[in-house]
C-alpha cells in the first residue's frame, strides 16, 4: 500500500471539510457521467442500490460526512480520510474498525480511464455503494482482522484475495456477469475490458486459487474470478481463510498471465 506518489492529498479544514477546486470537481463529474453511461447492465445489483442510497452529487465531489451518513446507518462503517497512500498496518488497522481509507486527491485528466492509485473517485464510487452491502461490509471486516493480526508474507497472500474481489472482483447473475469490483467500477477502460474484452478469462472464484494468483496494477487484468453469487462472499468471510493462506503457501504461486513489468512494451 505505501510506496512513492505523485499525488498529494488534501487536508480538511478546521471544519472538517475538503475544499476542492473548480478543476477537481470538474473531473469528478466527468467520471462520474462517464461511468454513470458505462455501468448500465454491467454493474451488480447490489452496487446500483448502494449508488441509490449515497445519492453521490454529479457537480462536486462529496465530502467524507455525506458518506458517513449513510454508511454509518446501513452497516456501521465509515469513510477516514488518509494520505495518498498508506501502509499495510495502517490499511488492516481501519478496515479492522470498519473505517475504509479514502485519499483526498483525484486523479488527473491524463490518467482519466485508468490510474494505479486509489484517488477518491475511486474509494467513494467504487467501493462505498457496497459498504452498504451487509455481506460485502461482513467480508472487508473479516478481512481487516485478518489482515491486521497476519504476518508481511501472509499479507502478501491476503493482498491478491482482496485484489480478486474487493477490487475486480465479477458476480454470476440471473442477467449475467456483472461487476463489483471498485478497481473495475471507478475505471472507464477496466469496466468494457472486464466484460468484453478476448484479452482476458473469467475463472470460477476459488479463494485458493485466488490466493495464488499473481496479478499487477498497473496494466488491465488478464484474469478475474466470478462470484457464484454476491452472498458468497458470507461464505468466503467465514472459511478458515488463513489455512487457505498457509495451503497456499506450500503449494504456490501460479504461472503470471503477464509479462514481468521490465519486459512490457513501452
Amino acid at each position: 500500500m505505501s510506496k512513492n506518489t505523485r499525488y498529494k492529498s488534501h487536508q480538511p479544514d478546521e471544519s472538517g471539510l475538503v475544499n476542492w477546486s473548480a478543476q477537481e470537481n470538474e473531473i469528478w463529474t466527468e467520471l462520474l457521467q462517464k461511468q454513470l453511461r458505462l455501468l448500465k447492465g454491467r454493474a451488480c445489483d447490489e452496487y446500483l442500490h448502494g449508488l441509490e442510497l449515497l445519492n453521490l452529487p454529479s457537480e462536486r465531489i462529496p465530502q467524507l460526512a455525506e458518506i458517513n451518513s449513510v454508511l454509518i446507518k446501513a452497516t456501521g462503517w465509515q469513510v477516514k480520510q488518509v494520505a495518498s497512500l498508506i501502509n499495510f498496518d495502517e490499511f488492516f488497522r481501519l478496515l479492522a474498525n470498519k473505517q475504509f481509507p479514502v485519499a483526498t486527491f483525484i486523479r488527473s485528466n491524463e490518467e482519466f480511464d485508468y490510474l494505479e492509485e486509489p484517488d477518491i473517485f475511486h474509494e467513494i464510487f467504487g467501493h462505498c455503494p457496497l459498504l452498504t452491502n451487509p455481506a460485502f461490509a461482513h467480508f472487508t471486516h473479516t478481512y481487516g482482522k485478518l489482515g491486521y493480526a497476519a504476518s508481511k508474507e501472509d499479507r502478501a497472500f491476503l493482498a491478491r484475495l482482496y485484489w480478486f474481489t474487493v477490487e475486480f472482483g465479477l458476480v454470476n447473475t440471473p442477467d449475467g456477469t456483472r461487476i463489483y469490483g471498485g478497481g473495475v467500477l471507478s475505471s472507464p477502460g477496466e469496466t468494457i475490458h472486464a466484460l468484453q474484452s478476448d484479452d482476458c478469462v473469467h475463472m470460477p472464484m476459488q479463494p485458493l486459487d485466488a490466493l495464488r494468483t499473481p496479478y499487477r496494477i498497473d496494466i488491465m487484468q488478464p484474469i478475474y474470478y466470478v462470484l457464484e453469487s454476491f452472498d458468497s462472499l458470507f461464505d468466503i468471510a467465514d472459511m478458515d481463510i488463513m489455512a487457505l493462506v498457509r495451503q497456499a503457501k506450500q503449494q504456490g504461486l501460479f504461472a503470471p498471465r503477464f509479462l514481468p513489468k521490465e519486459k512490457q512494451a513501452s
